[in-house]
C-alpha cells in the first residue's frame, strides 16, 4: 500500500513539474509576443514591419524559415519595397502577388492558420528553402475587411513543431494584429507619397525634388560620379491655356509628363517644379549622355499628337536647360552645390527660351546641337527610337524578373 502510494505521489510530482514546466514555456512564449507585438504596432514603415516579420519572428520564436506573401494589385508595396530592400538578403522571403488566387489554392477556404506536416506539393513556393529543410508549417492567412491581404508562413525542421489540431489561438492572435499593421502601414505610405507626388501629373513634387536633389549631390561627391539636372518648360503654355481652356492645358502637361517619363531610366528622378516647369535628375550620366536623353525628349514631345477639347490638333515643343554636377566637385556644402546645378540649369533653360525654343543648351558649352555628319545624324535619331520603345522592351522583361523572383 506504502509503495503503491509512493508511486502516485512520484508519478503526480512528474506530472506537476511538467504542468511548470510547459506554464513557464507558455510564459516565456507570450512575453515575447507581447514584445514582438509592440513592436509591429510600433512600426513606422511598411519596410520596417516587413523587416520585423521575417527577422524578429525567426529569432524570437527559434523557427528557422519565416516567409511573408503580399497581395499588392496596384504594385503599390512592390514599388515601395523593391526599391528599399533590393539586394537584401529578406527579399528573397518576400513574395509579391497581383492577386490572392494562388495563395488561395494553398490555403482553400480555411481562413484561420494552418498547421501540419510540410507537402512539398503545397508548400515549396512559400518558401525560399532547400529541399527536406522543412517538416512541419505554420501557415497564418491574412484577412481584412473579408479580404485576403496575405501570408505569414513558419516553417520548421521538426515534424513535432506544428501538428495538425492543435490549438492557434495564438497564432490566430498574431494574424489578426499582422493584418492591421500591414493595413496601417499602407495608409501611411500612401499618405507620404501623397505629400510627395504631384497630384495633376502624378509625378513627383517639388518637395520630393528638393529632398533628393541634396542626396544625389552626396552621393555623386562620395562615389565621384556625375549628375546631370535638366530644366524643362513648355514653350508658350500660356498662349495654350488661354487660348483652349485649362482642361486642356491640364491634358498637355499630363501628357508631356508622361513623354518625359518615358524617356528616363530606373535612377532617374522627374518631379514637377511648378506651373509648366519640369526637372529632372540623371544620375552617373556624362554630359554627351545626358544630352542625348535632353535631345530625345525634345524630339519626342515635339512629335506628340494632342488635340483640344474643340477637337483643334496642338503643337506642342519644350525648351530644356541641361547642367552638369562634375565628378569631382569643387569644396563647399552639398546645400550650396545643389543650388548652384540648380541655377546653371535654370539659366542654360533661360538661354533656351530666348534663343529660339524648342531647344536644348547645356550650361557652359552653349546649345546641344544636332550632329551634323551623316552618322552623328543617324546616332541620335536611332537614340531617339530607342528612347520611344524602351518602356515597350522593358516593361515585359521587369514583369518576368519580377515573376522568376517570386519563384
Amino acid at each position: 500500500m506504502t509503495r503503491n502510494l509512493q508511486s502516485e505521489n512520484y508519478t503526480l510530482r512528474q506530472q506537476l513539474e511538467t504542468l511548470l514546466v510547459e506554464a513557464r514555456r507558455n510564459e516565456d512564449k507570450m512575453r515575447r509576443f507581447d514584445q514582438l507585438e509592440r513592436q509591429l504596432i510600433g512600426a513606422g514603415s511598411l519596410t520596417e514591419l516587413v523587416r520585423l516579420l521575417l527577422t524578429e519572428y525567426k529569432l524570437a520564436f527559434n523557427v528557422e524559415y519565416v516567409s511573408l506573401t503580399l497581395i499588392d494589385p496596384e504594385l503599390e508595396s512592390t514599388r515601395i519595397l523593391e526599391n528599399e530592400l533590393a539586394g537584401d538578403a529578406i527579399f528573397t522571403q518576400l513574395t509579391l502577388l497581383r492577386s490572392p488566387d494562388a495563395l488561395q489554392v494553398v490555403y482553400g477556404d480555411v481562413s484561420r492558420p494552418g498547421l501540419g506536416l510540410y507537402r512539398p506539393k503545397n508548400h515549396q513556393a512559400l518558401f525560399n528553402a532547400p529541399s527536406g529543410a522543412i517538416a512541419s508549417v505554420a501557415l497564418l492567412p491574412l484577412v481584412r475587411h473579408g479580404a485576403l491581404i496575405g501570408g505569414l508562413h513558419l516553417g520548421s525542421s521538426d515534424p513535432d513543431r506544428y501538428v495538425s489540431g492543435c490549438a492557434t489561438d495564438f497564432l490566430e492572435r498574431l494574424a489578426e494584429i499582422i493584418s492591421v499593421c500591414l493595413e496601417s502601414s499602407m495608409v501611411r505610405e500612401r499618405l507620404k507619397l501623397t505629400g510627395l507626388t504631384d497630384g495633376l501629373t502624378g509625378v513627383q513634387n517639388r518637395r520630393y525634388f528638393e529632398h533628393r536633389l541634396i542626396e544625389e549631390v552626396s552621393q555623386s561627391r562620395r562615389h565621384q560620379y556625375p549628375l546631370a539636372c535638366m530644366f524643362l518648360d513648355i514653350d508658350k503654355f500660356k498662349r495654350i491655356n488661354d487660348t483652349y481652356g485649362h482642361q486642356t492645358g491640364d491634358s498637355v502637361l499630363k501628357t508631356v509628363a508622361s513623354a518625359i517619363q518615358s524617356q528616363l531610366r530606373a535612377g532617374d528622378t522627374i518631379s514637377r517644379y511648378g506651373g509648366e516647369e519640369f526637372v529632372v535628375l540623371l544620375p552617373q550620366a556624362a554630359r554627351h549622355h545626358a544630352q542625348e536623353i535632353a535631345e530625345r525628349i525634345r524630339g519626342v514631345i515635339a512629335e506628340l499628337h494632342i488635340q483640344a477639347r474643340s477637337g483643334h490638333a496642338l503643337e506642342v515643343t519644350i525648351s530644356i536647360g541641361l547642367a552638369m554636377l562634375p565628378a569631382i566637385t569643387q569644396d563647399g556644402l552639398h546645400g550650396e552645390l545643389a543650388e548652384q546645378l540648380v541655377a546653371a540649369a535654370d539659366e542654360a533653360l533661360y538661354q533656351a527660351k530666348h534663343t529660339g525654343r524648342n531647344k536644348v543648351v547645356c550650361d557652359g558649352s552653349g546649345q546641344a546641337e544636332m550632329p551634323q555628319t551623316p552618322w552623328g545624324r543617324i546616332r541620335l535619331t536611332l537614340s531617339i527610337w530607342a528612347g520611344r520603345l524602351m518602356p515597350f522592351i522593358l516593361e515585359p522583361s521587369m514583369g518576368t524578373l519580377r515573376r522568376l523572383a517570386r519563384t
